[in-house]
């Protein structure tokens, strides 16, 4: 398995095969899914590892240097070299706004390949567009996600800069 499997290449996570729009949100409480302030639950991980048991998500978003194998769910790569930030800010904005909005009713999954430095970051951006304070997001996710979540000191000034 490489650094972008999914763990899985059938298309079936341990919760049973993909279903084509199945709607539905994340469980609060599953593995690596966030709560956020609103209600809205989007979960996280790293795509070294498989997908954690439960049902597949309906939208994720990857977040990698390079392009990620294709997977039988609606997926989208915001291009984020490891340890850095967006290559494209004003895209990374587009693409967490999309999100957050889309975790209202569907399954929205971030990964990277750890799940824990871009990931993280991405989480704590979507804190913020919830309404989790700038200064405050990466402590949230800290806190709710994985103590580890925002690896570098440049991925934290990022998300203290977001404005939502």
């Amino acid at each position: 398995m490489n650094e972008f499997d999914s763990g899985s290449a059938s298309g079936t996570g341990a919760g049973g095969p993909w279903e084509p729009g199945a709607g539905g949100r994340w469980e609060a409480g599953s593995a690596g899914v966030l709560l956020l302030p609103s209600g809205r639950t989007v979960r996280g991980r790293g795509l070294r590892r498989p997908l954690p048991p439960g049902p597949s998500p309906s939208y994720a978003v990857h977040l990698l240097g390079r392009r990620p194998p294709e997977v039988p769910w609606e997926s989208r790569w915001l291009r984020w070299p490891d340890f850095w930030l967006p290559s494209n800010r004003a895209e990374a904005r587009e693409v967490f706004t999309d999100a957050w909005e889309r975790a209202a009713g569907e399954r929205v999954e971030f990964a990277c390949g750890g799940g824990r430095g871009r990931t993280g970051t991405a989480l704590a951006c979507l804190a913020v567009l919830d309404g989790v304070p700038a200064a405050r997001a990466v402590e949230f996710v800290r806190g709710n996600y994985d103590a580890h979540a925002v690896e570098t000191p440049w991925q934290k000034r990022y998300v203290q800069q977001f404005s939502g």
